[in-house]
């Protein structure tokens, strides 16, 4: 296991990324068949700052939290002073004295790298707007439960370039998977998580493809995945939905997927606009298993942080 204290993009897991979602799905096995006796994160208290509400990442955290023995303890944005009267290194100094671990869902990818900087205890970003590790982590846990051997996955993503297309990226190179992403142009992702991605590519044997058709990245997919047009924060920006049209996910673009290919939206979704109801309440969809696969991806990931002699003995058991 490699000693990584912070999690702040998908591919800070390095080798052990897949570990942690073979982890996470046996544990979720396994707990269902009453293993909730074992508790990893015993006696441990994790703050969870929030600047952007949230529905699934506040849920999945606080219960994952609960079932695996710690306390959760959130901070909305009007709880602490962090980034108005006290800074962001002070508070992560001040923090590491009482936690044994910190989320944090922000806005700017430099305030949870500087929150980490200043922090002795694991942070894991629970969302900036760079990167969303916990999301990406666990998009390719529902994946791997679907297809341990990831044997001729494709996955598709059509719409923005945004932070969860940065780690759903990087994290197909990292499993070698297929990625080709639609997106409008001049919204592309950002050069240098694509860089990162090939780079990792190169070595795991994964394609890594951009392309302006929808219809060109759905081709043959296995996986269908987008999001929101118009991401939180981005309510201003009402002209930026024009750039979208002919990128919705409907029922005329998935037949070019593959007949058994699964739909994967992070949710909230947008129903009308970056996907039809058809799509998403068929039986391809699996965006409900995908939103449950937040908790337990992120409970590992907690647990392969906070208690990393936990994590292995677990392993060593099963």
């Amino acid at each position: 296991m490699d000693d990584l204290q912070h999690l702040l993009a998908i591919d800070d897991l390095g080798s052990d990324f897949r570990t942690v979602i073979d982890w996470a799905i046996r544990f979720k096995k396994e707990y269902t068949n009453d293993f909730s006796d074992f508790k990893p994160l015993d006696e441990m208290s994790i703050g969870c700052i929030y600047e952007k509400p949230s529905t699934r990442t506040r849920v999945s955290f606080e219960v994952g939290i609960h079932k695996l023995g710690g306390q959760p303890l959130t901070l909305l944005k009007n709880d602490i002073q962090m980034g108005k009267s006290e800074t962001i290194s002070d508070t992560g100094a001040v923090l590491s004295r009482f936690l044994d671990g910190i989320t944090y869902r922000c806005f700017g990818h430099e305030m949870v790298a500087e929150l980490a900087e200043s922090s002795s205890v694991p942070v894991i970003n629970a969302l900036s707007a760079k990167h969303h590790p916990c999301q990406a982590a666990a998009d390719l846990m529902t994946i791997v439960e679907r297809n341990p051997s990831l044997e001729g996955e494709k996955v598709a993503w059509v719409g923005d370039g945004n932070n969860v297309l940065h780690d759903l990226i990087l994290a197909c190179a990292m499993l070698g998977i297929d990625c080709i992403w639609a997106v409008p142009s001049g919204y592309e992702p950002d050069a240098d998580v694509v860089a990162r991605a090939r780079k990792i590519a190169a070595e795991t044997g994964a394609s890594m493809t951009k392309t302006h058709d929808p219809k060109k990245a759905c081709k043959n997919a296995s996986i269908i995945y987008t999001d929101v047009f118009i991401s939180m924060g981005e309510e201003h920006l009402e002209d930026k939905i024009s750039a979208f049209n002919g990128f919705q996910v409907n029922e005329d673009l998935v037949t070019n997927a593959r007949d058994d290919y699964g739909f994967m939206h992070c949710l909230p979704a947008h129903r009308g606009d970056e996907v039809t109801d058809g799509v998403i309440d068929s039986e391809n969809s699996i965006v409900f298993d995908q939103a449950e696969n937040r908790m337990w991806a992120q409970m590992a990931i907690l647990t392969y942080l906070c208690n990393p002699a936990a994590f292995q003995a677990f392993l060593d058991l099963y």
